[in-house]
């Protein structure tokens, strides 16, 4: 399953701190819901052990809100949260 990036969503995951390995790992081996306008959610938690603007954190969470198009998923926005 191909899985592409709007510019848009490239542009979150620089400003968010998420890795394109970790956001196609949230759409190919992560939780499945359902989003706003029919959109599809994906989420994973992944083992951080560091800083995110100065403060430390154990775990990171990537959730994509992404399209079904072409036999594949584009993401179209990112977003992720530190705890």
């Amino acid at each position: 399953m191909e899985v592409r990036f709007h510019p848009h969503a490239r542009d979150r995951m620089t400003e968010r701190g998420a890795t394109e390995d970790e956001v196609t790992g949230a759409v190919t081996h992560g939780e499945k819901f359902p989003a706003k306008f029919g959109r599809t959610g994906f989420r994973r938690n992944y083992h951080f052990e560091g800083a995110w603007r100065g403060k430390p954190y154990e775990t990171k969470q990537v959730e994509a809100i992404a399209v079904e198009e072409g036999g594949g998923w584009l993401v179209i926005t990112v977003m992720t949260k530190y705890f």
